[in-house]
């Protein structure tokens, strides 16, 4: 009776170039089928293996991840590698991969280094040669932390393309037809002194396309106006990597030197505009802690904006003969400098925006509530209907899974088409063109997949925050509307116009109401008169 042979398998680590990839494959396998045939009982099950990920960690590794697996599951009995540095270079995972593995009765042969883990010295030798790996790794990072260092002093470019420009063979080019989008984000925030959430919403609407990403965010436009590149200077190891084992890059925070060079290539915006931008996102960061800071001293403090001049509105109280305290709002810019005007330098300063009453306010908000509360149902019943129709599409539209299954698809035939290679089915030239087109598909598959992903995320998005207005709503509706505790509860913001036009906005609630009022009477009989309304979109 013939003794059941052991099913062998047989783990590699290939490059990521693709004819190098085939022809290491090709003699790798060969390599095993030979040293297989030479050891009777034994069979070769499969040849696992990565392309080109480094052996210091084993999280990214699915080759190795799936060999593991299936030795654990019974489906191997033994695996053969040439050597330790294949296998892993990080020695806890040396030892704890090994140790699993024979303790499912799975031995692990390095040819090279002459090590079989199924010995009684073989873990002893292991660990020595694993350290060694491990050591050897170490000096391999150092010394290739310092080589980049001294390219970037020199100004060789790392990175992949950003907005605006391509990096080729370690230069910055520009990349003309992104230039408007680039100058664009720079003028509407500096220049016309928009805020970045404003600025991502209008590019969309513009049909303008971030890089890389499905949407615009406030995030990826302030990246864009901190970013130096656009200035002409260049500014490398902004990240860096603390662990060589881990390759977890982290911000440098000041924990290493960064490499400045200013002048590095040509600009796309000058540097008076990037000076200006710098000092507007100071200004601005400033203005927000300073928000935050008095943020609870009154009912609307931090929520009162001068819609004229973008400034924040401050408080101003005055003692009255009668003993009573007045309150009002006043424009920062105004309160600081007065009207509109130039100062000594040319910069325009001052706002021409008046003051508003805190007791016009709170009419403001009185009435906004009570018309809330009034429209309730037919508001509801609109928000539920628009629930309806995103819910319907979106039961329509199976767009992701249909390109995932279509990418999974031609994930495998790209695998057997490396398979059908090695068995000498077709020849390296074929499988070369046949990768080249499986990627430029799989490259197409995967853009559509990320709009598809945002398109349903910004749908499911859209329906939770329509679900939050209707609660949003029944919560208004058992609020007492003649209370500082509730007007600073349901407040988001006001907008002060001139010609006394008031914008407000409710949390949660997906539009505005703009207000027209009329003020009349002394500062101890203020009286507040609502003249017009009107609903504005978010």
């Amino acid at each position: 009776m013939n003794k059941k042979k052991l099913k062998v398998a047989a783990y590699a680590r290939v490059s990521t170039d693709k004819e190098d990839q085939a022809n290491s494959l090709l003699s790798q396998r060969t390599y095993f089928a030979d040293y297989i045939t030479h050891h009777e009982g034994w069979k070769l099950s499969e040849v696992y293996y990565d392309e080109g990920i480094t052996g210091t960690q084993t999280k990214k590794r699915t080759g190795f991840n799936q060999m593991v697996q299936d030795a654990l599951h019974g489906e191997v009995d033994l695996i053969i590698t040439k050597e330790v540095a294949r296998f892993a270079r990080n020695t806890v995972d040396t030892l704890s991969y090994t140790r699993q593995l024979k303790a499912a009765g799975v031995g692990v042969i390095f040819t090279i280094d002459n090590i079989d883990t199924r010995d009684a010295d073989g873990e002893l030798r292991l660990t020595i040669m694993a350290s060694i790996a491990q050591e050897e790794s170490r000096k391999t990072s150092e010394r290739v932390k310092w080589g980049q260092k001294r390219q970037m002093e020199k100004g060789i470019v790392f990175g992949r393309d950003l907005l605006g420009y391509t990096v080729q063979n370690g230069k910055l080019y520009i990349n003309e037809e992104e230039v408007p989008i680039v100058k664009a984000i720079f003028h509407k925030y500096t220049n016309e002194g928009k805020g970045t959430w404003t600025i991502a919403r209008e590019l969309l609407a513009e049909g303008m396309r971030p890089k890389r990403i499905a949407l615009w965010s406030n995030v990826v436009i302030l990246r864009v106006l901190r970013n130096e590149k656009y200035v002409g200077d260049l500014c490398q190891k902004k990240t860096y990597t603390p662990d060589y084992l881990t390759h977890a890059k982290k911000y440098n925070r000041g924990e290493e030197e960064t490499v400045y060079l200013k002048d590095h290539h040509e600009p796309i915006i000058d540097r008076d505009l990037w000076n200006r931008t710098q000092a507007e996102l100071e200004r601005r960061s400033s203005s927000e802690e300073q928000k935050s800071k008095h943020s609870n001293r009154y009912w609307c403090s931090g929520k009162i904006r001068c819609a004229e001049c973008r400034n924040r509105y401050v408080s101003r109280t005055k003692k009255l003969k009668s003993g009573e305290t007045y309150k009002a709002w006043r424009c920062y810019a105004a309160a600081n400098h007065g009207t509109k005007k130039q100062d000594a330098d040319g910069n325009e300063i001052g706002c021409d925006n008046s003051s508003i009453n805190d007791r016009s306010l709170k009419t403001c908000m009185n009435y906004c509530i009570t018309l809330v509360q009034g429209e309730r149902d037919s508001l509801k019943r609109e928000i539920l209907e628009e629930i309806s129709q995103l819910q319907k599409t979106a039961v329509k539209k199976s767009d992701s899974k249909k390109i995932q299954k279509k990418i999974d698809s031609l994930e495998m035939k790209k695998r057997k088409a490396i398979d059908l290679m090695l068995d000498g089915l077709i020849s390296k030239e074929d499988l070369q063109n046949q990768t080249a087109w499986y990627n430029e598909e799989l490259e197409k598959l995967n853009i559509q997949l990320t709009d598809a992903f945002q398109k349903d995320k910004l749908d499911s998005r859209q329906i939770n925050n329509m679900e939050q207005y209707i609660k949003a709503i029944d919560e208004i509706m058992g609020m007492d509307g003649n209370s500082e505790e509730v007007y600073k509860e349901v407040l988001d913001h006001m907008e002060i116009h001139k010609e006394n036009v008031v914008d407000v906005w409710l949390k949660s609630i997906p539009f505005g109401i703009r207000l027209k009022i009329k003020a009349t009477g002394k500062r101890e009989y203020f009286k507040t008169e609502i003249l017009e309304t009107q609903f504005i979109e978010n």
